[in-house]
């Protein structure tokens, strides 16, 4: 198996854990309510990041530019992230 199919598979995996732990949260607790949709929204954004750097570290040659582009996917992520659980800047896409 090759390294690029390892990292793919190693995507997958991370994405089935992270989505995992909300997942697990919610049988112990009342604090964490997500639907399926919620989930699944999760996933897409997850997925969505590991290929994309993926595809980034497939593409870009120079190892400092690799860093630069999965950093700013990774800092989209979060910002994507915060804005759908708190609604930091107030789009609609927060909930409210």
């Amino acid at each position: 198996m090759t390294t690029q199919n390892k990292r793919l598979i190693g995507i997958l995996i991370a994405v089935a854990f992270l989505l995992f732990v909300p997942f697990a949260a919610m049988r112990f607790t009342d604090e964490v309510k997500w639907s399926s949709f919620d989930f699944i929204v999760a996933g897409l954004l997850l997925l969505g990041t590991g290929l994309a750097c993926e595809f980034a570290l497939r593409v870009i040659r120079k190892p400092q530019h690799r860093i630069a582009v999965c950093a700013a996917i990774l800092a989209a992520l979060v910002l994507v992230w915060i804005e759908l659980a708190v609604g930091l800047f107030g789009t609609p896409f927060a909930g409210s």
